[in-house]
């Protein structure tokens, strides 16, 4: 029965809840799933400062944990201390940015990642040349919002749209990554209208934690 905890290392509550309801559909009484915050860290996590600054909390919660549950899932598209947290505990420890990328390379050939602000662009091909998967990335483009705007569906669903027809019209993509733990609400709609695949990360992360746990895999 692995027990999985997703923490939003940001203090935004509405993004914690966001995250709530985009993984409920991936628990049940024998995968229960527990979302929550990380209180006294920045409200989103928007440049490489903030990534920074909550590696040590991060790594302190899931140390303080490591005996409750199975396997651990960090929600934000930076994967801040996801090293870090994996030198704490013998639990799988999954990041949504390694994660949401990986399931999108298994679901076509050329993906496409919808980001926040232009800011966090350097930022994640970083992670792409780290992770070794900058081949298979054609575009990384940004909605121009913060983590708190993401909320507001009214202003932002046009938005995410635009962005998501521009990654397949003019970089060739075959499957979109949201590269934001606050936009999953977004995953279906987008899915529908654009007609490729659409891989909410956290999602993922939580289905890889999940099937880690039950097999007893480890992550380094």
């Amino acid at each position: 029965m692995p027990h999985v905890l997703v923490i939003n290392p940001n203090a935004n509550t509405d993004v914690t809840d966001g995250i709530r309801t985009a993984v409920q559909g991936l628990a049940g009484p024998a995968r229960p799933i527990e979302v929550v915050g990380l209180e006294g860290t920045p409200y989103g996590i928007e440049s490489q400062r903030d990534v920074d600054a909550v590696a040590g909390p991060l790594a302190e919660r899931i140390a303080a944990e490591s005996d409750r549950y199975d396997a651990f899932v960090i929600a934000c598209f930076s994967d801040p201390g996801l090293h870090a947290a994996r030198e704490v505990t013998a639990k799988p420890v999954l990041g949504i940015a390694q994660s949401g990328v990986l399931t999108a390379m298994a679901l076509g050939s050329r993906v496409g990642v919808i980001s926040i602000l232009p800011g966090s662009i350097p930022r994640h091909w970083r992670a792409y040349r780290a992770m070794g998967v900058s081949e298979g990335v054609v575009g990384d483009h940004a909605v121009g919002a913060s983590v708190a705007e993401l909320a507001d569906e009214s202003a932002m669903g046009d938005r995410m749209l635009a962005v998501g027809r521009e990654l397949l019209e003019a970089c060739g993509a075959d499957v979109l990554v949201l590269g934001c733990a606050g936009m999953a609400q977004y995953r279906a709609p987008l899915e529908a209208e654009l007609g490729v695949p659409v891989v909410d990360p956290t999602q993922a992360a939580v289905g890889l934690a999940q099937t880690s746990a039950s097999l007893g895999l480890l992550t380094r």
